[in-house]
């Protein structure tokens, strides 16, 4: 057929239009194809090579989650919303087990490919640096908790006979969800967890609504509004009594427990109340819009500090124990290491707490805990391994817990009470929400009490034994 002027000038004008469409907002420029690389499968943390991934910076995750006790199979969708860092033929998500049946990236179909717990991911077009984009991904299976732990044991997403009990330090939120699995990359999260009638579903933040029940199931939605590392998201399910409110101070309360623990209830609702408020005076204003603690059926041997709904696994607790994981709202959840070698900022410091609670209380002295742990032969195991570097080996040893606490007591012997409470409140202040290392506290320490510190510092968290006093 032949074609007019007229008829050849509208299709050069339809070609030159299309050569001239930019590319969609995720999508990269042809020039920047070409220098395009793939996120590295590790986030680049040198203790743990293989946790969290490279290349992008997740804002948000939304987990819709399907959990059946008695199959122990979990369905899910998660959304994530994140960002490139660099311009991306290709990504890594964590996630361990499971089958994937779909993957898509800003709505359109990707590839993907399994290899250990990387879920590689390769959108249909490069990404470019500094775009948002959306990751859906669906899947299926029995989770499959982490259970080679030299120090924990079992964790992450454990089945219980009425539930699940969900504790995920250091890297057990990729037997849940996939996502970028290392403390370094915060998000908020949005919950949507639907299980059998009767049983209830509990995760982190606040309930954005009444749960709904429909077809002999029930569906709870959650949000945590706040930045919260992956280890500290919880989708804890099972029958629980429940007792909410607010504390004194006015933050919301919630406190939930198993009934096999139903004497509990009140004191752990009472104590989270009290000790929730005066760490608000200790260590600056709650940084978020809830409080409790859950008691599950599960003999874990450990609590967590899952954040805003601290988990304690087949106990009860007492005012000690919930003292140091509601320190950690503070001290691991509003400020989060950014490195594993840093954990003392998270253990020593609730280990601290936990004898400033005795000492408000009038129980005992932190001089007092100081003092018995410093009596200690000089060839215990906490004088051997330097807590200012804990080993991914024995990432939990007491030393970073004790040893990191008698590090505080110096401090505070060497700059004074005032000086030493004032700085507590203002590293939670200046890092509230954010990613700290020991270099920063070591120096606002010494900005604050305008002294040469590097001694004192060095001797407590990094020499391989017993500081001289």
């Amino acid at each position: 057929m032949r074609s007019t002027k007229r008829q050849a000038a509208v299709l050069l004008a339809t070609l030159m239009g299309a050569l001239a469409c930019g590319p969609s907002d995720g999508a990269a420029r042809p020039a920047e194809r070409l220098s395009a690389q793939a996120g590295a499968p590790g986030i680049g943390d040198a203790d743990f090579p293989l946790d969290g991934n490279g290349g992008y910076d997740v804002s948000h995750y939304a987990l819709k989650l399907g959990y059946t006790p008695a199959g122990r199979r979990l369905d899910g969708v998660a959304t994530i919303q994140a960002t490139a860092k660099q311009s991306l033929t290709r990504f890594n998500l964590d996630l361990k087990g499971f089958k994937v049946s779909e993957v898509s990236v800003d709505g359109a179909a990707a590839t993907f490919s399994r290899a250990g717990h990387e879920l590689t991911v390769a959108p249909a077009a490069p990404l470019r640096q500094g775009s948002a984009f959306t990751v859906k991904v669906a899947y299926a299976g029995v989770p499959q908790p982490v259970v080679d732990s030299s120090n924990l044991g079992r964790y992450g997403f454990i089945p219980t006979p009425d539930g699940a009990f969900v504790a995920c330090e250091p890297n057990g939120a990729r037997t849940w969800f996939p996502g970028n699995d290392h403390p370094a990359d915060k998000a908020t999260f949005d919950f949507e967890i639907t299980v059998p009638k009767g049983v209830t579903a509990l995760a982190n933040g606040e309930l954005t609504g009444k749960p709904r029940t429909s077809g002999g199931k029930t569906t709870f939605t959650w949000r945590e509004a706040h930045p919260m590392t992956t280890y500290l998201a919880t989708a804890t399910v099972g029958k629980f009594q429940l007792r909410q409110g607010t504390t004194p101070g006015g933050i919301r309360n919630l406190a939930a427990v198993d009934p096999k623990f139903a004497g509990s209830l009140d004191k752990l609702y009472k104590l989270s109340a009290e000790i929730t408020d005066h760490w608000g005076t200790v260590f600056g204003r709650y940084p978020f819009s809830s409080t409790g603690g859950v008691v599950d059926d599960f003999s874990a041997g450990y609590a967590l500090e899952n954040q805003t709904k601290p988990l304690y696994g087949g106990f009860e607790p007492g005012a000690d124990i919930i003292a140091h994981e509601l320190a950690h709202q503070w001290f691991g959840n509003s400020l989060s290491i950014k490195r594993w070698k840093d954990l003392w900022l998270n253990e020593g410091f609730a280990t601290y707490a936990e004898w400033l609670w005795a000492e408000h209380k009038g129980t005992g002295t932190a001089d007092a805990s100081f003092k018995s742990f410093y009596e200690r032969p000089a060839n215990d195991s906490i004088w051997a391994y330097p807590p200012g570097r804990a080993r991914a080996d024995d990432l939990f040893n007491e030393s970073v817990y004790s040893r990191g606490a008698m590090t505080l007591h110096a401090l505070r012997g060497a700059i004074g009470d005032e000086t030493f409470f004032e700085l507590l409140k203002t590293w939670t202040s200046e890092h509230q929400y954010g990613s700290v290392t020991t270099e920063q506290f070591v120096a606002l320490a010494e900005r604050m009490s305008g002294k040469q510190l590097d001694a004192l510092f060095d001797a407590w968290l990094f020499q391989p034994k017993r500081p001289t006093l």
